[in-house]
């Protein structure tokens, strides 16, 4: 019985230790403003993730999902070679490298996000999503194991 308590109180702290990087996408996908809808989702498809970056004069401008080009392009009879950019979501809130991962936690709650990018040394060198988290947080729950099975595919 020992023992259990002993396993279980360093898993605890384990998870409570982790920081964004350990449970992160790394290398995120951009791409430019003008790029087509038509490319953001070939380049989704392609490289097997659900959001994107979008870029704007080398800067990082936002962020668009497979969901926001079905209901920002699709469902609104938007054409496949039509600008990706006004379909992103703009001023994105980052979260750093090193923080922890309840950092990131309280930073979607609080922004109503499910992403976000991840910075370093001031670059994005990834992007943690609500999946990411809830994996590490707590990977015998069924979202947890949804997103394990989504990552998988």
């Amino acid at each position: 019985m020992i023992d259990v308590r002993i396993r279980e109180t360093r898993e605890a702290r384990h998870i409570m230790d982790a920081k964004v990087r350990d449970v992160m996408t790394p290398g995120p996908i951009g791409v430019d403003y003008d790029q087509s809808v038509g490319e953001a989702a070939r380049a989704m498809r392609d490289w097997g993730v659900g959001a994107i970056l979008v870029v704007s004069n080398g800067s990082l401008y936002g962020l668009v999902t497979d969901r926001d080009l079905v209901v920002r392009a699709v469902a609104e009879e938007r054409g496949a070679d039509e600008p990706v950019g006004p379909l992103s979501s703009a001023n994105l809130i980052g979260v750093d490298a090193d923080a922890d991962v309840h950092e990131a936690m309280r930073l979607m709650r609080q922004h109503g996000v499910r992403r976000l990018p991840v910075l370093e040394d001031g670059q994005v060198a990834g992007i943690v999503s609500l999946g990411d988290l809830a994996m590490q947080d707590e990977p015998d729950l069924a979202f947890a194991q949804l997103s394990a099975i989504a990552v998988a595919v």
